[in-house]
Parts: C-alpha cells; structure tokens; sequence
C-alpha cells in the first residue's frame, strides 16, 4: 500500500522538509481559496487581490480582508499541522515551507517555518514601513477602518500576504531553497504543485538526493516527481504516516 511506502520512506529518512498548501489546512475551516464557494469565487482576485488594484484602491482588498479574518483568526490546527510539530519536537522534520499564510503552523507549535507567501496575521506601513503583528488590524477592519491607516504616519496598511503580481520575499525563498538541499526526504501536502516558483521545490529537493512523498486529496499535476502518492485528506493521512 502507498501508506505503508510512506512510512517506510519515513522511516529511513534522518532530515525531513515539508511543503504544505491550501489542503493541509481545510479541515480546520480555511477552504481553499479556488476550490467551489472559496474566496475567488465571491471576489474576482484581479480586481481584489493584485497588487496593482491594492496600489489602485486598497479599500477593495481590506473589504474582502474582513471575510478572510474572520476565518483565519478564528481556524484551530488540526491533525496535520500537530503531527508536523510533533515531528519537528523529535527532531526529524528541519523545517515546513508554506504557501499558506494562515499561521497555524506556528500555532501547532512548528519553530522553523518558511511563509512563502507571508502571514495574513501581520502587516505593515506602505509609507514606513513600521511593522503591526496579530488581530489587531483585522479588529480595526472588522469595525469598520477601511483601509486600516498606520498609527505612526497614517500611511495605509498592507497585509504581509503576497497578493498576484507581488514578488515572493527573497529571505524566505532563500530559507525555502537551503531547506531543500538538506533534506533527504520531503513530504509534500496538500498543494497540487500548479503555483510557481513553489511547484519546482520538490524537483529541487529530489535532486539534491532527497525522496518525495506527496500526499493530497484531489492528486497532483506532477506525479512523476514522488517515489510515493498517498492520496486522501492531510487530517487522516499524516497522524498514520507519522
């Protein structure tokens, strides 16, 4: 069975990475954003959430950021997210590169965690560049301060989620790639590896001699890149893997 594969694969490895995106966090409330009643289908993310339109209009991305809070402030780890810390707590997972910028990871108790595409849950100044950590922006909006201004200069606010069009943030790209020639194993959940530059990490990683286990509900695109598939939800998968 591909399980048993997985575990095997597991268990033979010494310094495990994981890629995770949008369905390692589903069970704990967060759909994924492109998946039917996600975010994308009630606001056009052209018009909402590219970084021109944000330059253009900032109140459009804040009011669809009202919604997104409410979900991600209040989304709790599930089994996924605890079993990687765990992993990590024992000393065999080096680190998590996430597409997801809903903070759970770090919740689940995982320290070396790798944003590719930033943390919802902090912000900054545009003008600057004074930096607004937790839920206190998104209380602000919530009451109605759209776009939500910087108490220092009163320059707008922006999420530090990357928006369409926004440059992924070099540091931690860097941190994502030095993580992918160390492992000798990666686990891949959740993401279909369809989003580039975070699609090639797993090619990366097998060429630097890792093995690559992918585990994910709907498949993936890039199957030929796994010496193992194990498909079905993250919440049921990882708890028996790991």
């Amino acid at each position: 069975m591909d399980i048993e594969k997985a575990k095997r694969l597991l268990s033979q490895s010494q310094r495990v990475c994981a890629l995770t995106g949008a369905g390692i966090s589903v069970d704990s409330g967060i759909p994924d954003f492109r998946s039917e009643g996600g975010l994308w289908a009630r606001y056009d993310p052209h018009e909402y959430a590219t970084y021109d339109s944000f330059l253009r209009d900032p109140t459009k991305f804040w009011t669809m950021g009202r919604e997104l809070a409410e979900v991600l402030i209040s989304a709790e780890p599930n089994a996924a997210h605890l079993s990687l810390a765990k992993m990590e707590e024992e000393g065999k997972l080096i680190g998590v590169i996430t597409q997801n910028i809903d903070n759970l990871h770090q919740v689940a108790g995982n320290k070396n965690v790798v944003e590719l595409h930033g943390n919802y849950l902090r912000a900054y100044c545009m003008d600057c560049e004074r930096e607004y950590v937790g839920e206190e922006i998104h209380r602000r909006v919530a009451s109605g301060e759209v776009p939500p201004k910087c108490d220092h200069c009163g320059g707008v606010l922006k999420s530090e989620a990357v928006l369409f069009g926004e440059p992924l943030p070099e540091k931690a790209m860097g941190a994502a790639i030095r993580l992918c020639k160390k492992a000798d194993l990666m686990l891949v959940v959740g993401t279909s590896l369809t989003i580039y530059p975070a699609a090639y990490l797993p090619q990366l990683a097998k060429d630097f001699g890792a093995k690559v286990v992918l585990v994910s509900l709907e498949g993936v695109d890039r199957d030929g890149v796994a010496d193992c598939v194990v498909k079905g939800r993250a919440s049921e998968i990882l708890p028996k893997i790991l």
